[in-house]
């Protein structure tokens, strides 16, 4: 489908212009402009008193350690090694777990390495517990009786001593 030198003109476009493209399966639109922004002028003017614009320098981009970080960066990444963006709690957090897990892991394995001595010395040591507990137990009890019956034993316990100072 082929159009004519008039219908190109129509839709304002040159019949030797390559700035257009024809699509003959568009009935209303058969020239579609290829650059929709217009161009400046400077580029086609050689006009030595126009100050062409260049292209700012970014000084964090030229900047050695930018450089560096950047490479650093890409090299990670053909690695495989994506960098770890966690929060620093979350960092804390993780480590105080593996230091947990680590500790007890050390913690079991003493326990299996236990002689007998040690086995027997920590059977002692939690009888002395339990002994100290009753004691603490009757003790606060003692302190929580009525006064009358701390009186009362404090008597007894003076008059067992008059006694045994009479009898010796």
């Amino acid at each position: 489908m082929g159009y004519s030198e008039t219908d190109r003109v129509c839709f304002g476009a040159n019949s030797d212009s390559d700035n257009t493209v024809e699509y003959p399966e568009l009935k209303d639109f058969t020239l579609i402009p290829k650059n929709i922004m217009a161009e400046p002028d400077y580029i086609e003017d050689d006009n030595p008193e126009l100050i062409k614009p260049q292209k700012l320098i970014n000084p964090v981009k030229i900047s050695r350690n930018h450089q560096d970080l950047h490479r650093e960066l890409l090299m990670n990444q053909k690695r495989g090694l994506a960098p770890q963006n966690k929060p620093e709690l979350q960092k804390v957090m993780e480590k105080r777990k593996r230091d947990q897990v680590i500790k007890q892991q050390k913690e079991e394995e003493a326990q299996k390495k236990k002689s007998d001595l040690e086995i027997e010395l920590l059977k002692r040591q939690q009888k002395l517990e339990q002994l100290e507990l009753e004691k603490q137990k009757i003790q606060e009890e003692q302190e929580n009786a009525p006064e009358f019956v701390k009186v009362k034993g404090n008597l007894r316990r003076t008059g067992q001593e008059m006694a045994e100072v009479q009898d010796s």
